[in-house]
């Protein structure tokens, strides 16, 4: 699978660190993308990110990566933890960084655009900006971990919303702990 993966500035890295920890990166080809506010909650919350070395990394403010074309094929695009501010500039547009610039292709496009917020509560605002994207072809999961597998670290907090994003994408997730009638 061809997977862009962008990160903001929404508290929530080790949602993306667990990403990364169940992904194979020999398996799929991933790009990722991280805003600078995501650099700063990066350092507060983890300290650093581990990037497994076939990740292909690009610069905010680039547009030379392929994915900001419709032309170049990918299967799927996610943003996690994806801002409400990111949001809003998503179902406004604009366009102005690759993040956005990407999101917009993968709408237009009609390809996989997961964004995986975890801000709360919202305000009128964001709750119409969600509603705008979603009715524009993005899937919104919004970082909402689960219990009933009674996680005991908080990797395996963020996991129960991780396996959920793989779930998405239809990525083989053997470690989920799934519902079931007792």
């Amino acid at each position: 699978m061809r997977l862009v993966i962008a990160i903001t500035g929404a508290s929530g890295a080790l949602y993306l660190q667990r990403f990364l920890h169940h992904l194979d990166g020999k398996g799929h080809e991933l790009h990722l993308v991280m805003s600078s506010y995501a650099k700063q909650v990066i350092h507060q919350e983890l300290g650093t990110l581990a990037i497994p070395l076939e990740v292909q990394q690009y610069q905010e403010k680039s547009m030379m990566a392929p994915f900001a074309s419709g032309s170049a094929l990918f299967d799927a695009m996610i943003i996690i933890p994806c801002s409400m501010g990111t949001v809003g500039r998503i179902a406004s547009g604009t366009s102005e960084t690759l993040i956005l610039r990407a999101a917009d292709v993968f709408l237009k496009e009609r390809r996989k655009l997961i964004l995986v917020v975890r801000e709360t509560p919202w305000n009128l605002i964001q709750a119409r900006n969600i509603v705008t994207v979603m009715e524009a072809g993005a899937c919104v999961l919004p970082a909402m971990p689960s219990f009933y597998s009674n996680p005991k670290t908080l990797e395996e907090v963020a996991d129960t919303v991780v396996f959920r994003l793989l779930d998405q994408l239809g990525i083989e997730s053997p470690n989920a702990c799934r519902w079931q009638e007792s």
